[in-house]
């Protein structure tokens, strides 16, 4: 069952779990979108087919909060928040080594046919800017690992997971861009606020998602 922080006529607030699809991928296991437009149909006993507006996406490895328009006007109002960065989204991360709060600044690019990202020069025909700040870090010196809040300000394929290995500082369990990640790890990836204004009443929202119980984010 999806945990749901927030619902009305307009808009769907859910927490993601990790390694779910946000939607169907190849894999062909149950994803975000397939699950809440059947749990719209069975609750609202809604004949034919149930709209349900995608506006952003998590890593499918990572979970946290997202929201979900309920009617076209809803996305379209939210999609344009994405657009103009209105809509604000900051995640806790678990990365190798110790690290000072800063903006990191970078030109990605992704290659669709191994879905890798990576980090290119400046004038890189294919390049997209990249930019996240780093809100807080708390280094545990033990094991050698950092606990960092951060505001993504562009919303890049794997952003953050690049941006950090690229500067020798992986995300723990990150089995695509950590070699130091072991078989089963689960990332240590977290989307844990998400702010935007109502597409309606244009209230400023705010939702707020734990990190998990679960070691590493145990160790602070």
């Amino acid at each position: 069952m999806v945990k749901i922080y927030y619902e009305d006529n307009h808009i769907l607030v859910v927490e993601k779990k990790p390694n779910q699809p946000t939607q169907e991928d190849s894999s062909k296991d149950l994803d975000m979108v397939t699950e809440l437009k059947g749990y719209l149909k069975d609750k609202y006993q809604k004949p034919g087919n149930v709209y349900l507006g995608l506006v952003h996406r998590l890593d499918r490895p990572v979970g946290g909060v997202m929201v979900f328009a309920k009617t076209s006007k809803a996305a379209s109002r939210l999609s344009d928040q994405v657009r103009t960065h209105k809509i604000t989204k900051e995640y806790t991360a678990i990365i190798e080594g110790d690290i000072k709060p800063q903006v990191l600044k970078d030109t990605m690019v992704k290659n669709r046919k191994t879905n890798t990202s990576y980090v290119v020069k400046k004038d890189h025909p294919e390049g997209k800017y990249a930019e996240l700040e780093i809100l807080t870090s708390q280094y545990n010196a033990q094991k050698n690992l950092s606990r960092v809040t951060v505001d993504l300000k562009t919303g890049r394929s794997h952003q953050i997971r690049v941006q950090f290995s690229s500067r020798n500082h992986p995300l723990w369990g990150d089995a695509r861009y950590n070699k130091h990640a072991e078989p089963n790890e689960q990332i240590a990836l977290w989307a844990t606020k998400l702010s935007f204004e109502h597409p309606t009443t244009k209230e400023r929202m705010t939702f707020i998602s734990h990190t998990p119980d679960s070691y590493p984010f145990t160790l602070w």
